[in-house]
């Protein structure tokens, strides 16, 4: 049958910033999908406790007051997600989230910020798994095609409807979608297990970090280092001099 038709988790983050280490959670939603069908959700609007930027307030149309005003408590959030996730990641089902690097390392240093038991905790001491991230399998499943890797435009490359981008649940819901989808159109995709497919992004997303700091370098950035860590990244340590 195909780890793409049994139960998937889209999951999805929309923040104050494009730094998974400093940027907080403004909402956040998992949905339970089956065979590209919801079939549960739970959304969420937290607090941030600080200014939302701006620039991604036209992003995903939450004002700081609205937040302030109608927003749970950002511990409480950031909790209740990693809990909620952490549930089906002992159950054995896979989160989906497109770019989980992100969404993984923001919601882990908002557990860290606030004193909260990390996800690895919470599953006594293992990494959160399975993961699957429709970004990482693309770029190596169809590595040639050109164009841009967002996820509206490779919604639109698999013919999935992405009718309100930037909303969590509506890119939760999209991004699992995606990725059956994805196994669809690849069936040696589709012919792993999770606990396999998860495996293989690890070494995939590292390829692609290696290869780009590589292509940047010989562009004329001598320093350049992209982090190849997949599913989740550690905050840098800084070294006492």
């Amino acid at each position: 049958m195909g780890w793409h038709r049994e139960l998937l988790i889209g999951f999805d983050l929309e923040t104050t910033g494009t730094d998974p280490h400093e940027a907080r959670i403004v909402t956040g939603a998992v949905i339970e999908v089956r065979a590209g069908e919801p079939v549960g959700r739970r959304e969420w609007l937290a607090d941030p406790g600080v200014e939302i930027p701006a620039d991604a307030v036209a992003v995903h149309g939450i004002s700081t007051a609205h937040a302030a005003a109608e927003g749970r408590p950002a511990d409480q959030v950031a909790d209740a997600l990693a809990e909620a996730l952490t549930g089906y990641w002992k159950a054995g089902v896979p989160v989906v989230a497109y770019n989980a690097a992100f969404d993984l390392t923001l919601l882990s240093a908002e557990l860290r910020r606030h004193g909260l038991p990390s996800l690895a905790d919470r599953l006594g001491g293992t990494p959160p798994a399975p993961v699957v991230d429709p970004y990482t399998i693309d770029r190596w499943a169809d590595r040639y095609r050109r164009g841009k890797r967002n996820l509206e435009a490779v919604c639109a490359e698999y013919g999935i409807v992405l009718d309100r981008a930037h909303d969590a649940a509506a890119d939760a819901l999209a991004a699992a979608r995606l990725a059956g989808a994805i196994a669809v159109r690849h069936p040696k995709i589709a012919s792993l297990s999770p606990a396999d497919l998860h495996g293989r992004q690890i070494e995939w997303y590292a390829q692609w970090a290696a290869d780009f700091q590589e292509f940047l370098r010989r562009k004329g950035d001598a320093e350049a280092v992209v982090d190849g860590t997949w599913p989740l990244r550690e905050p840098a340590v800084s070294r006492p001099a």
